[in-house]
């Protein structure tokens, strides 16, 4: 916990410190799933406050990222993906870090009620508290099956996005969550059977701590398999069409051969190469979502000017 740590060498902090703060990478990932879920709502906002929208959830994204920061200083200073974070680097007080998540959540909740409506705001308002305090303060530190649980935070944003425009959530919104929730799991698996040792080391039970590397392929493969129905599903809604179809055919199939591969690794293999094969599916699972949601994007586009749609 945070405020077990000392920063007798702290220095000041300057701005970019605070945005590090933000998990601007994961904030990039939240402003485009909840444009899309914006975009492709049947109600469209006028651009000001659509603008105005996607700014208060990145806001609130980026709050809830500060308040993971406060809370995970001790072990983030264990892993080496994490120890140069502005916390437990000593550049941020743990303090000033939960001022900042806090006044800042209350901050992006409130304006994006004003700007939009109710509805989209207590999405906002759940989630924050969904992935700082259920997630982060509780299933992360206590149960293997914390990525899969807490991965619902970083799937509301496109619903948030579609509340925004409609003040309310369809069945089209909630498979642009299964769609994430269900995608989570393997890339973050995928992450850790190559981050080695950091999640043993900081006390983390993550999947491959708890129940082995082997395990934890299988569940990356069995994960891969769910997620697909999810997938060409959503195609089939209003919200799909033809485009989305294909690329989800295309994307589907080709994640399901990177989680097959891995299936079939054993470790001794996998440590011979570097994991290359973890290392890419990784790094082709990030692509696989941004091509699903822009293929939503895509085909609102021509369903808008009345061509190739269901």
């Amino acid at each position: 916990m945070a405020d077990i740590l000392t920063h007798d060498t702290q220095t000041e902090a300057s701005l970019s410190d605070f945005v590090q703060l933000l998990k601007p990478r994961v904030m990039s990932l939240v402003v485009f799933t909840a444009m899309v879920g914006l975009l492709v709502a049947p109600v469209h906002l006028p651009p000001v406050t659509a603008l105005a929208a996607i700014l208060f959830i990145a806001l609130g994204a980026g709050a809830s990222g500060a308040l993971n920061m406060w809370w995970d200083a001790d072990i983030d200073a264990v892993m080496r993906r994490t120890r140069g974070r502005p916390v437990p680097a000593g550049r941020v007080q743990p303090g000033e870090a939960l001022a900042f998540g806090a006044v800042l959540s209350v901050f992006a909740v409130v304006m994006l009620w004003l700007a939009t409506n109710l509805v989209a705001a207590g999405l906002l308002a759940f989630t924050i508290f969904f992935y700082a305090v259920v997630y982060t303060m509780g299933l992360k530190r206590w149960t293997p099956q914390n990525i899969v649980i807490g991965g619902a935070a970083g799937a509301f944003p496109p619903m948030i996005g579609w509340a925004a425009a409609t003040g309310s959530v369809g069945i089209e919104a909630w498979l642009m969550f299964a769609l994430i929730f269900m995608w989570t799991p393997p890339h973050f698996w995928a992450l850790a059977l190559f981050m080695k040792d950091d999640y043993s080391n900081a006390g983390v039970p993550m999947l491959t701590v708890t129940h082995g590397r082997k395990a934890t392929r299988a569940h990356i493969l069995a994960y891969t398999i769910l997620l697909a129905p999810v997938a060409i599903g959503a195609a089939l809604t209003s919200i799909g069409g033809p485009l989305v179809l294909a690329v989800s055919a295309v994307l589907n199939l080709w994640f399901l051969k990177g989680a097959w591969a891995i299936r079939a690794r054993d470790e001794s293999e996998a440590e011979a190469d570097g994991y290359r094969v973890e290392k890419a599916f990784f790094r082709f699972s990030l692509i696989y979502l941004f091509l699903h949601f822009g293929a939503f994007l895509a085909q609102a586009a021509l369903r808008l000017n009345g061509i190739w749609s269901w």
